[in-house]
Parts: C-alpha cells; structure tokens; sequence
C-alpha cells in the first residue's frame, strides 16, 4: 500500500512530495506524468482531460509500499486497498489565487480552481472513497520543512489532521463574489 499526497493545483504537492520521498527513500509516482506518457493526457481550451479507466488500469502495477504517489487525480485513479493514507494538502484561496495568477492561469481557470479549494472538493471526493485513511493539512503560512514535519508524522503516526474550512472564511470576509461570480 502507497502513500498519497493530493490537493488542488498549488498547494505545494510535488514539493512535499519531492521532500517526502527524499527522506523516506520512496519511489515517486506521479500520476500526471503517467498519463502524459502513457498518451492519455488530452489538452483542452483550459483543461487536461485524462481518461481515468485505462490510467487506474495502468497505475495497479505500479503502486507498492515503497512509493508515494502525488497527484489531483489519485481519488479517481486509485483503489481504496492500494492506499495506507492519503494526505490533502490545503492551502488558502487568497494564496492560491496569487498562485494562479503567477502560473498565469486565466481568471476563468483561477476562480474554478480556487473555488474547489474553497468548497472542498478534493478532500471531500477522498472521504468519499478513502474514509479513515485520509488526513488533511493546512499548507498556508508553512515552509516546505515544517509542512513535511506535518506529512511525517501523518505518515508514520497516523496523527495530526486539520480540519480545514475555507467557505467560513470567505463568507466572513464577503467574498464569495471574488471566488465565484462570473
């Protein structure tokens, strides 16, 4: 059984990951990069469209007790039995948003993906599937070393979840509007 790391764009998976694997002597197995060279990854407009069938199919073979796996799409291309933890790295929708506009991600592209940040998407989809295994961490404010602190003892403790809840934030700060109007 792997070790994942998952979470919307910009909150700092392959960094953790890199350290992670680094420190644990795993082996990388990053789902994106699978599916580009498994000729499965389909560019859109804005979007990369992969088809998560043949990429589940092609990942089984690949996932070991040695590994840790990084990538968005690993709740739908992973198996519940193949998975020791799974972490979601969360990270605040304000931080995010200078991400993408760094990354230079349209305003389209930038508010959808900050607003799944927002509503919880990605860790809502691995409760779903991953129940007990999952843990999340808040990633915002972190230096890379504390975050894989944090990762560490998830890893190897099963201990130190945040709940994290960006929606209340947002409210409260009556921003809605920024994240989510057209």
């Amino acid at each position: 059984m792997s070790i994942v790391i998952t979470g919307n764009p910009g909150v700092g998976k392959h960094a953790i990951t890199r350290e992670i694997a680094n420190k644990m002597n795993l082996a990388v197995i990053d789902i994106s990069e699978v599916a580009k060279d498994s000729g499965l990854l389909e560019k859109g407009d804005e979007t990369n469209d992969v088809d998560t069938n043949k990429l589940e199919s092609i990942l089984e073979d690949k996932i070991s007790d040695k590994s840790i796996v990084v990538g968005h799409l690993a709740t739908y291309v992973l198996k519940k039995s193949q998975v020791r933890v799974v972490v979601v790295l969360r990270r605040s929708p304000y931080d995010l948003i200078k991400v993408y506009q760094d990354r230079r991600y349209s305003e389209r592209k930038s508010k959808e993906n900050a607003g799944s940040e927002i509503l919880g998407i990605v860790v809502s989809d691995a409760i779903c599937k991953f129940q007990e295994k999952i843990f999340q961490i808040n990633v915002s404010g972190r230096s890379i070393s504390e975050t894989v602190e944090c990762v560490s003892k998830i890893i190897t403790d099963n201990i130190g979840n945040e709940e994290v809840d960006w929606l209340e934030l947002v409210e409260k700060n009556d921003d809605l509007g920024r994240f989510f109007a057209d």
